[in-house]
């Protein structure tokens, strides 16, 4: 099992994602001789899952199913062990695109966290490409070196555990992109630099507070980055539904009444027409919003080397 190459059956000691449906899933490492807790009943590793084909539908103890699906690094950002606050899709969509990352890319990143925006970049780069993480904190820095090791992209990636903003990146002239995620992004761009290709690299900072990218943009200028642009990505999900509106009354009973001799004057036949008047309902589908919208995450600046 990899994260960057599809496998078709489950082996002994993979990763992989049970699925119980959209907002119910969690990973597990597959061992033999281990069983696994879901509400639908037990899952047994060595007779549900080893051997099985990924997408497969398990029955569970209790006679409910799920799905095992093969880890890619959307479900693994969904579903991994929060170490840190993490990047979710929609910010790591428009990261890798304004990168102009692409297979071989060489990526400097700064901190890995909780890995979540790691594998996304080490699946854009592969398989010639590389990433160079680094992690001021020497518990998750080797938490991380475990999990690539386990998913099998330990070869794509380096992880450094350092203070970046005083040590930088270990490479020079290199990188064709850095990542910044950090406290004091400011701090590390002169060694952002020295870490990018002569000329053409590009350079993101996330930060969530816009004092930060004050600070960060200034520093950019300072050391001659161009196309300096900050921008903030808010994302709202609509859920299609089907919803059922009364037909409206566009004058028929107006017409009814005239026809029928129906005095507006007299009170007893004033409600009565209206009161028979039977208007049908028409069903259609319709995008709606949820009630709770997810806010601001960061916001994100791009710049450029010259």
């Amino acid at each position: 099992m990899s994260f960057v190459e599809y496998g078709d059956t489950i082996k002994d000691g993979d990763t992989a994602i049970v699925f119980l449906g959209h907002e119910s899933m969690f990973p597990v490492k597959v061992q033999h001789g281990t069983v696994t807790q879901t509400k639908y009943g037990v899952i047994r590793h060595s007779t549900n899952l080893i051997g099985k084909k990924y997408g497969s539908k398990v029955t569970c103890s209790k006679g409910g199913w799920v799905f095992i699906l093969h880890p890619t690094p959307e479900l693994w950002t969904m579903n991994l062990p929060h170490r840190t606050q993490i990047l979710y899709s929609t910010d790591i969509s428009i990261i890798t695109m304004m990168l102009e990352l692409k297979p071989g890319s060489i990526v400097c990143e700064s901190g890995t966290g909780s890995g979540s925006l790691s594998h996304a970049l080490i699946r854009t780069v592969a398989p010639t490409g590389h990433l160079y993480t680094v992690e001021f904190h020497q518990q998750r820095a080797e938490k991380a070196r475990q999990e690539f090791r386990e998913h099998g992209v330990e070869h794509l990636v380096t992880v450094t555990n350092q203070d970046v903003c005083k040590n930088g990146f270990g490479v020079s002239n290199i990188a064709d992109a850095v990542f910044l995620d950090i406290p004091s992004p400011w701090e590390a761009i002169g060694h952002a630099k020295s870490a990018l290709k002569a000329e053409g690299g590009r350079i993101c900072s996330f930060s969530p507070c816009i004092e930060q990218v004050q600070r960060t943009c200034l520093a950019m200028e300072e050391y001659g980055f161009t196309e300096i642009n900050t921008l903030e990505i808010l994302l709202r999900v609509y859920n299609v539904r089907t919803i059922s509106l009364q037909i409206p009354d566009l004058g028929k009973a107006a017409e009814d009444n005239s026809s029928s001799g129906f005095d507006s004057s007299n009170p007893s036949q004033q409600s009565s027409p209206c009161a028979n008047l039977q208007q049908g309902t028409v069903q259609f589908k319709s995008g709606v919003p949820l009630r709770e919208v997810v806010g601001h995450t960061g916001y994100l600046t791009f710049a450029t080397k010259s």
